[in-house]
């Protein structure tokens, strides 16, 4: 079920890559014929969708590979990792962006129909492509698709903003041309640092369930007499997770064993945990 998944979410995401690259050179071409800086921005942000399919696409080419000697838990943090070298790219091109925007030189913005044509439709495509992409996230539960599909939104906003400015500035207010450029840097920045916020946590291992709610969804069982320890992280996009449960210190180790299957099994049908391992103390009383 998850190479089906896996290969579904490769398949949207180079098709959403291919898309991508058809507008990043339809704003380029606006860009360029109207002098205006915020479309050439707003292109450098379709350049980082593109970048942003690419590195998933490949990296998820890797994440999907089975659990191996060198990796025993798997690949798929490899994922993660490719999310975060995205963010990193995302924050170094808005940076430069905001740069080159201070050092630009005002340049008349010329008003063009067929451009104005062109960002429409690019608007109408974003809008679909966001709602298609929210489709396919929500069933196959893919936390990637959603991302990217929340990113295309951001480029719905971004795209209404760059169409505005354009407009006004071609009527005299040059200023709000470079404004909307650095808008759109900072855009690309806030975007950059939800990824972060995502995948940090995962990379240095933080919990991925509250420990409380495991405990307490352990000692439901009957024969467990104390959790002991309880740890979680998540790996790439599947959860697992680490228990120390002490049962009555009579029990046989077959006894124990059915004690902790039961334990695994609640864990897994409550919190779709992929991995779990418990280790067995006896419980005594002094």
């Amino acid at each position: 079920m998850n190479m089906d998944k896996d290969k579904k979410v490769q398949q949207i995401i180079l098709i959403e890559g291919l898309y991508n690259v058809v507008v990043l050179v339809l704003k380029v071409i606006v860009g360029l014929a109207t002098h205006s800086l915020a479309i050439l921005g707003d292109a450098i942000h379709s350049l980082t969708d593109v970048l942003n399919n690419v590195v998933i696409w490949m990296v998820m080419r890797v994440a999907v590979k089975p659990a191996d000697d060198d990796h025993p838990y798997g690949h798929r943090k490899f994922e993660t990792m490719g999310v975060f070298a995205l963010a990193s790219l995302l924050v170094v091109l808005a940076v430069e962006l905001i740069l080159q925007t201070i050092r630009a030189e005002s340049q008349e913005i010329i008003s063009e129909p067929w451009g104005l044509g062109l960002m429409m439709v690019v608007l109408l495509l974003n809008i679909s492509v966001s709602l298609w992409e929210r489709h396919w996230a929500k069933k196959l539960d893919s936390d990637i698709l959603l991302a990217d599909a929340q990113h295309t939104l951001v480029d719905v906003i971004t795209t209404i903003l760059v169409i505005v400015s354009w407009q006004l500035s071609v009527m005299g207010y040059l200023w709000l041309d470079k404004l909307c450029a650095v808008g759109v840097a900072c855009l690309v920045l806030y975007f950059a640092f939800g990824l972060y916020q995502k995948v940090v946590p995962i990379l240095v291992d933080g919990f991925a369930i509250d420990p409380e709610l495991l405990s307490k969804a352990s000692m439901k069982v009957a024969g467990v007499r104390e959790v002991r320890q309880v740890r979680s992280r998540w790996i790439g996009d599947i959860k697992a997770v680490d228990l120390i449960i002490a049962v009555d210190a009579h029990l046989n180790i077959t006894e124990s064993h059915d004690i902790a299957h039961e334990v695994e099994d609640i864990l897994v049908a409550a919190f779709k945990v992929a991995d779990v391992s418990i280790h067995v103390e006896p419980y005594e009383v002094d």
